[in-house]
């Protein structure tokens, strides 16, 4: 019976960690012309907020530029990152 109790709180505190995201993974972010925002994450990929806050997709690749005229790339595609980003207010 313990043992059975003991598999399942084990078990449960794996399932939770699997949802848990590091919010603070955000190196840094960039307003682009169109009043967008492109924020890169601690591991080089990327996600996109349109002017309105909300996540979007953007192709690999993409060339964007910045309010200030600088030519960026975009890497990766992390629209559920940026989505869960926002929707617990994280930005930075």
């Amino acid at each position: 019976m313990t043992r059975k109790f003991v598999l399942t709180i084990v078990a449960s505190m794996i399932a939770a960690s699997a949802f848990a995201v590091n919010t603070d993974a955000i190196k840094k972010s960039y307003e682009l012309k169109d009043g967008s925002k492109v924020h890169v994450f601690m591991n080089g990929r990327m996600g996109m907020e349109d002017r309105f806050g909300r996540a979007v997709s953007m192709q690999e690749g993409h060339a964007m530029e910045t309010k200030d005229g600088q030519k960026i790339m975009m890497k990766g595609n992390e629209v559920w990152r940026t989505e869960d980003m926002l929707k617990h207010d994280t930005r930075p």
